[in-house]
């Protein structure tokens, strides 16, 4: 028995069915809570827990944002994990990165076991800075911790009008290309850069699927498509519990399982980190993480004008979205485009989820006596002037904002 059943077509529209399946059974026992009242939950409860305000103040947002996008397995639901990780001593909620500059387009920050999410957004900040005087800026990042959702990071250089690579690795889920262990992270592989009106913002997992989806199905009492991942002993397996025992399955066969080896170079082995299948599981809260990144930015006008990049941006937006479509195909998205529109929904109509895991995140309130998580009739309260979450909040704390015309339009 191959570890790695090949991937058809029909299994492909199946999982497509599954997975659409799966978004009615959500909508029919979903709860909406604000994305206000997400951000004034998740800050309350950290800063209850030992974490400053403004590394609060940033967890929060970059959380709130992935539950906005839709990026579900990234979000507020995390917050559990983190704080068994800050209860059992090995994430340090007061800790405060450090920065050296190594040559003058490069840097490495040691994350010194805080949040990554405060981390990876020192090191973005730093090498949008170098990439503003010289053009570029590589920083690496070691001794961190989970930072979530990639695409907050690639937010951030384009709030900066730069180009962006981010890659980080991550815990044993993977196996390599003919192997049956779990040795390689599903570590997300994410770049962007700016368009007048459209944005490119790319932000996947060399595998089928994202863990988080797993234990995100596991959480709802969900079954998940049986090309997703294996069980234990090799089997596909539509039960995410065992799915997380087995290995999680590769996209694109050795290609994706190329991919992991390939974020475990740059994030792990140069940076210092863990690597090789050491980094150890955010829901694991025995030892550190010891996650490694890896962030490139990049001005889009050393080759041709500001004006000119963004032009061909839209020509190529404007091809991609206007080619000939396959039969059964609505419509043609951009990368982060379906998250730009189910962000500006989201806003509207609030952030689903299931009573499962509005319980667990009110266990951990109450635990230090921080509010719960509003919703129901509290949510419909309104929010004019007391909304934390800014829309036009900028990850660069001493940067430039987007200027208004090359601001993308999410509606």
């Amino acid at each position: 028995m191959t570890p790695f059943p090949a991937t058809t077509d029909t299994r492909l529209n199946s999982a497509r069915r599954h997975q659409s399946d799966m978004a009615d059974s959500e909508a029919s026992s979903k709860i909406l809570v604000s994305h206000a009242n997400a951000h004034t939950y998740v800050k309350s409860v950290l800063q209850a827990n030992g974490v400053s305000e403004p590394h609060a103040a940033t967890v929060a947002h970059c959380l709130v944002a992935a539950d906005l996008r839709g990026v579900d397995t990234h979000g507020v639901n995390r917050i559990p994990s983190y704080l068994a990780r800050i209860r059992q001593g090995v994430l340090d909620p007061t800790a405060e990165p450090t920065i050296k500059d190594i040559t003058p387009v490069v840097a490495q920050v040691d994350a010194k076991n805080a949040f990554g999410f405060v981390a990876a957004k020192m090191a973005m900040a730093r090498a949008i800075e170098m990439a503003g005087t010289l053009g570029i800026g590589m920083v690496s990042v070691k001794h961190s911790n989970h930072f979530g959702m990639s695409a907050w990071l690639v937010q951030q250089a384009l709030d900066a009008g730069m180009m962006s690579l981010v890659f980080t690795n991550s815990s044993p889920a993977l196996p390599v290309w003919g192997g049956k262990e779990k040795l390689m992270g599903v570590s997300p592989i994410a770049c962007g850069a700016p368009g007048v009106e459209h944005d490119f913002i790319l932000d996947m997992a060399p595998s089928v699927a994202a863990r988080g989806k797993i234990y995100k199905a596991k959480r709802r009492g969900e079954k998940i498509p049986e090309d997703w991942a294996l069980d234990k002993d090799g089997n596909r397996t539509d039960n995410p519990a065992a799915a997380l025992e087995g290995v999680m399955l590769p996209m694109g066969g050795p290609k994706g399982s190329a991919l992991s080896i390939m974020m475990d170079v740059f994030s792990g082995v140069l940076s210092g980190s863990a690597f090789a299948g050491h980094v150890t599981n955010p829901y694991d809260p025995s030892k550190p993480a010891d996650v490694g990144h890896f962030l490139i930015a990049l001005k889009p006008d050393l080759f041709l004008s500001s004006e000119d990049f963004k032009e061909r941006m839209e020509y190529l937006y404007n091809r991609v979205i206007n080619c000939e479509k396959m039969a059964g195909v609505d419509r043609i998205y951009f990368p982060g485009e379906i998250e730009q529109l189910t962000e500006a929904e989201r806003r509207n109509s609030g952030i689903p989820y299931v009573e499962a895991e509005i319980e667990a995140l009110n266990a951990e309130a109450r635990r230090v006596g921080a509010p719960d998580l509003l919703y129901h009739e509290e949510n419909k309260r309104s929010e004019e002037g007391n909304d934390e979450f800014d829309e036009d909040y900028n990850y660069n704390d001493d940067q430039p904002k987007r200027t208004p015309e090359a601001k993308p339009k999410t509606t």
